[in-house]
């Protein structure tokens, strides 16, 4: 798999990663960055365990990111997703795009965001006080 698309239980460099997508012909890089909320539908999260199965994980971003240099035409595209424990304002998710125009770049970012959650096999559950609870895909965060 690409080094631009990674599953891991380490913390990244949103930093680091944006300025690797520093490109001669590249005009705007767009990124988004999920983070472990300390509230979700009323209730308080302690915490939030992420599984994955990796090795189909990857297959789906590499085809998302295949996909995404293809339709949107941009320069390119970096989807991490963190697995394991993580505790409330860690990172998650970091979709970064790289493209000539912003307007590819923000549609690029977002229609990978969509996907990600669509058609990769990753899934969140949220402790809180009353007990663990499965988070559904479509949910908005």
């Amino acid at each position: 798999m690409s080094g631009m698309i990674r599953i891991t239980r380490e913390d990244f460099s949103v930093g680091e990663v944006l300025e690797g997508l520093r490109r001669r012909d590249a005009g705007a890089i767009v990124a988004f960055l999920g983070i472990v909320r300390g509230e979700s539908r009323g209730r308080c999260v302690e915490r939030l365990e992420v599984e994955a199965y990796e090795e189909m994980a990857l297959r789906e971003l590499e085809g998302i990111r295949r996909r995404v240099l293809e339709r949107f035409g941009v320069e390119e595209a970096v989807i991490i997703h963190r697995i394991g424990t993580l505790k409330v304002s860690e990172n998650i998710l970091l979709i970064a795009v790289a493209s000539a125009h912003r307007k590819e770049a923000f549609e690029a970012c977002r229609f990978i965001l969509e996907e990600v959650k669509r058609l990769a096999p990753i899934w969140k559950k949220e402790y809180t006080p009353e007990g663990g609870l499965w988070v559904e895909g479509e949910e908005d965060g």
